[in-house]
């Protein structure tokens, strides 16, 4: 990773300058990463339940990478996979997992108690899975999800598939399993304990503040209402920990609101314009509350958009969206076809096609647009 730069105090006048911000913060258009596990480290979290989109992800921020060598440094445990924050997946670091989970466990937990109540699930319930599933993987083991609400059943569970992938979830936010290597194409559990060594231990109000201080260095500039939807914790949470780390952190004032951030990176290529393929959940547009920044080109043109373009995969032009992509695999080459919402000019068309290889470079795939 390349040396951060400061700039002072950061000097935004507008929402499209944030957008570029973040991308320089999040290292896409700024000095990429060597492999991935520094990527996770330097955002904390990558929301990663879309298994192909989040790989993409990781490769957007590498310097050389492709789905082979970040599909090894999972299977090789570098990079993990469990719910965590927001009850969904994503990757973490080894050595933040357990911290990260006592920080914010209980929230998910709570989010679930409607379902667990409705499902007769109880503080019993998951105590006795959790013995069983321990059982299952002592000794190095790593089970699919098949296997082991087979062995749920065999215990006498009885629920519809949904309770199942909550005994799971349970167990996961109970720091009992995380993901193990993948085999072929299905995802395996291990034991925590067997495949983590050991980390640092951190009380609560450390563990928020180093969350907080991963989030706005690899997410800002961003608000505290942001960080409380990215983290699942509350807003006052969210405060606070800026309270304790903002002495690391730099503060700018758009439009009435405050934005906070890291040290201000710079981006590798400034010229414009330049555009990124951005995977569906990609923490450059999921991780924030409020996503205008990235409608501003679309919103002064008068198009009338619906907020969950951003759950969509996304084209970036400057920082602004003015698109979706999708892939279609076939055996020796992919087809990206886009759909654009406005007509764009011959230097903003080569900037796309450009996006687009460096797609299919990471894929090692030719790539055609459709």
């Amino acid at each position: 990773m390349g040396p951060i730069r400061r700039k002072g105090s950061q000097v935004l006048k507008s929402q499209e300058e944030i957008a570029q911000q973040r991308l320089a913060n999040q290292h896409i258009s700024s000095e990429p990463f060597e492999n991935p596990i520094e990527v996770v480290r330097w955002l904390g979290a990558v929301q990663a339940q879309d298994y192909p989109a989040a790989r993409w992800a990781l490769g957007l921020r590498l310097s050389e990478a492709d789905e082979r060598s970040i599909e090894r440094a999972f299977d090789d445990g570098a990079i993990l996979r469990t719910h965590v924050l927001r009850p969904t997946w994503h990757f973490v670091a080894p050595e933040d997992i357990r911290w990260m989970l006592q920080l914010t466990a209980q929230r998910i937990i709570a989010g679930n108690m409607g379902y667990y109540r409705k499902a007769g699930m109880n503080d019993a319930t998951f105590k006795r899975s959790n013995q069983v599933i321990t059982r299952e993987l002592q000794g190095g083991k790593q089970l699919t999800r098949t296997a082991l609400v087979t062995a749920l059943k065999d215990a006498d569970f009885e629920f519809d598939n949904l309770g199942y992938l909550h005994l799971l979830m349970r167990a996961e936010l109970d720091r009992v399993i995380c993901s193990g290597p993948r085999r072929g194409k299905q995802f395996t559990y291990a034991l925590l304990e067997e495949r983590v060594p050991p980390g640092k231990r951190f009380d609560r109000d450390e563990a928020l503040a180093e969350l907080t201080r991963r989030y706005f260095t690899g997410h800002g500039p961003a608000t505290p209402q942001d960080f409380a939807w990215w983290s699942g914790l509350t807003v006052a949470d969210a405060k606070r920990g800026i309270d304790m780390v903002q002495s690391q952190l730099e503060r700018v004032e758009i439009g009435g609101n405050a934005y906070w951030s890291g040290p201000a990176l710079s981006a590798n290529t400034p010229q414009t314009p330049t555009a990124v393929l951005l995977p569906i959940y990609d923490e450059c547009i999921v991780a924030y509350r409020d996503r205008s920044a990235y409608l501003r080109r679309l919103l002064a043109s008068g198009q009338q958009l619906q907020e969950n373009i951003v759950f969509n995969h996304t084209i970036l032009l400057d920082g602004q969206i003015v698109g979706t992509w999708n892939r279609t695999l076939a055996q020796a080459e992919v087809s990206v076809s886009l759909n654009l919402f406005a007509s764009l000019s011959s230097a903003e068309e080569e900037a796309i096609e450009t996006a687009v290889a460096h797609y299919g470079n990471f894929l090692g795939l030719p790539v055609t647009i459709a």
